[in-house]
């Protein structure tokens, strides 16, 4: 199969153009930034807005996984002008290019973690209310109704995944995304780790290798819906810096910030749906893929 990659240089892409190889299939990247060191794929350098460059993309593909994203949740609420446009404008037109182009089977990783807002129940099924409170909730809301509009009006398959937090070897070790990802980095530097709140936040963490199994299922099986991919448990901000801690072998200097009023206490995704249509269950404990995050954050400094 033909698959296009949007954003396929960045930490989950990256591992899913990997996985995704590895299943045999045809990959064609379009990221902004290069992908010089894969081997066997196509690469397209532009930005999502480039119509014409999506076009020539789209050229005989089966199939369109959509990963990029311009915001991330922390910083959305200050620019969401930027956030539609960058984002809700410029995955409108490749919709429409698309369909003008005949490919009508599309992947799209939108946001378990800022979709549903605050939980009426623990864990979320996708049937859960959403009532996103920030703009990058808000604005991947929107994809997924424009991408069920597309569905009914002219029949695309629109898979969409709503991951939890991912994270694994090959995370950004910099950043305001990624807590696992930062904690590691803070430890190994020495450098203080900012905490909003006093670091009872509950998260559901899911490792990278069970988000490319997901994607390589709902490849194989290309139906519409949405979907949480997820681990379907949750653990503390306090309770992660302890597992780093336990696997760095050193203390986490913390700082306790005031709370910021888009953080949501407890956010744990129900991931049965995913199995049952998928076939497919998370493989990796929390300990387990901090273990070898850690590992990969070592092993990346010795290089």
């Amino acid at each position: 199969m033909k698959i296009l990659v949007l954003g396929g240089s960045g930490f989950i892409g990256a591992h899913i153009v990997d996985g995704l190889l590895a299943d045999g299939h045809q990959l064609r990247v379009f990221d902004r930034a290069p992908l010089i060191y894969k081997s066997g794929v196509e690469n397209i350098q532009a930005d999502l807005g480039d119509v014409m460059a999506l076009s020539e993309a789209l050229i005989g593909v089966d199939v369109v996984v959509h990963l990029i994203s311009t915001s991330v949740p922390s910083t959305s609420n200050k620019d969401p002008i930027s956030d539609v446009n960058g984002n809700l404008i410029n995955t409108l037109k490749l919709l429409d290019v698309m369909h003008q182009s005949d490919v009508n089977k599309i992947i799209y990783f939108s946001s378990g973690g800022t979709v549903y807002g605050h939980p009426q129940q623990v864990p979320m099924t996708e049937l859960h209310p959403t009532n996103p409170i920030c703009s990058y909730g808000i604005v991947k809301l929107a994809i997924e109704k424009y991408l069920n509009m597309y569905s009914e009006l002219y029949g695309f398959t629109s898979t969409i995944l709503r991951p939890s937090n991912p994270y694994g070897p090959g995370q950004k070790h910099m950043g305001v995304q990624g807590f696992i990802g930062t904690c590691i980095s803070s430890v190994l530097n020495d450098t203080k780790l900012s905490i909003w709140g006093d670091g009872s936040v509950i998260r559901d963490y899911i490792f990278i290798s069970d988000v490319v199994n997901a994607t390589s299922m709902a490849v194989k099986k290309l139906q519409s819906g949405t979907f949480n991919i997820s681990s379907g448990e949750g653990f503390s901000l306090n309770e992660i810096i302890s597992y780093v801690e336990k696997y760095t072998q050193k203390t986490i200097q913390t700082e306790f910030k005031n709370k910021r009023n888009f953080d949501i206490p407890t956010i744990i995704l129900d991931n049965q749906l995913a199995g049952k249509t998928f076939k497919w269950k998370p493989e990796v404990d929390i300990e387990s893929g901090i273990g070898a995050t850690v590992e990969a954050f070592l092993k990346a400094r010795q290089v």
